[in-house]
């Protein structure tokens, strides 16, 4: 049985690290994933998820500064 607290944890597995510093995630490999832990969501649904009212940015500096 699929647990909430693992949708998290599929979008966090779902995050490419570049050699740049980059972090990526698409929303095919974040569906992928669920997948994976016996969630089936549609792309509008993974979207929707990653894209919540709450949200939460990850900064990328070039400079390696704050």
């Amino acid at each position: 049985m699929p647990r909430r607290i693992d949708i998290e944890g599929a979008f966090h597995t779902a995050i490419k690290h570049e050699s740049n510093g980059r972090r990526t995630v698409t929303t095919v490999d974040f569906v992928n994933h669920l997948a994976r832990i016996n969630w089936n969501w549609s792309f509008k649904e993974a979207n929707d998820w990653i894209e919540s009212q709450a949200r939460t940015f990850m900064l990328y500096n070039p400079n390696g500064g704050l």
